[in-house]
C-alpha cells in the first residue's frame, strides 16, 4: 500500500483529502504545520508527499528546500498543493524541490492522476 504524506493545515482540506485518499486504497499520514511535515517525512518515510506551501511554523517552500537537502528524504516525490495559481508559482514551486504543482481548489481526479505518477506501480488500482 502506497503511503501519502498530507502536509495541511486547513481541516476541511485534510479531512476531505485524507477520506477520499483512504476510500482510494491509500494509507494517509498527517502533518500540520512545515516543521512536522519534514519530522513525518523523515520518520513515516511516505512515498510521496503533499505539500501545502502556506504552512505555519515553516512554510512549504523551506520545507520543500530542507526535504530535498536531506539525504533521507531527498527521494520523495513532492506534489506541491497551494492557492498560489499566478504565473511563474509553479515554477517557483518546482526550484523549491518540489516535482509536482497542483492549484486548489483541489481537482481531485487530476491529483490522484499526479499522485499515480509519482508513486508509480505502487498506486492502488482506481475504483
Amino acid at each position: 500500500m502506497a503511503k501519502i504524506l498530507l502536509v495541511e493545515d486547513h481541516e476541511e482540506i485534510w479531512d476531505f483529502l485524507s477520506r477520499r485518499l483512504k476510500r482510494r486504497g491509500y494509507d494517509v499520514i498527517l502533518a500540520h504545520d512545515g516543521e512536522s511535515g519534514v519530522q513525518q517525512a523523515r520518520t513515516g518515510r511516505p512515498d510521496v508527499i503533499l505539500l501545502d506551501m502556506n504552512l505555519p511554523i515553516l512554510d512549504g517552500w523551506s520545507a520543500a528546500r530542507v526535504l530535498k537537502s536531506g539525504s533521507d528524504t531527498q527521494g520523495i516525490p513532492i506534489i506541491a498543493l497551494t492557492a498560489h495559481a499566478m504565473s511563474g508559482d509553479r515554477d517557483k514551486a518546482i526550484q523549491a524541490g518540489c516535482n509536482d504543482y497542483h492549484p486548489k481548489p483541489v481537482d481531485f481526479s487530476k491529483l490522484l492522476t499526479q499522485i499515480n505518477a509519482a508513486v508509480g506501480p505502487q498506486a492502488p488500482a482506481v475504483a
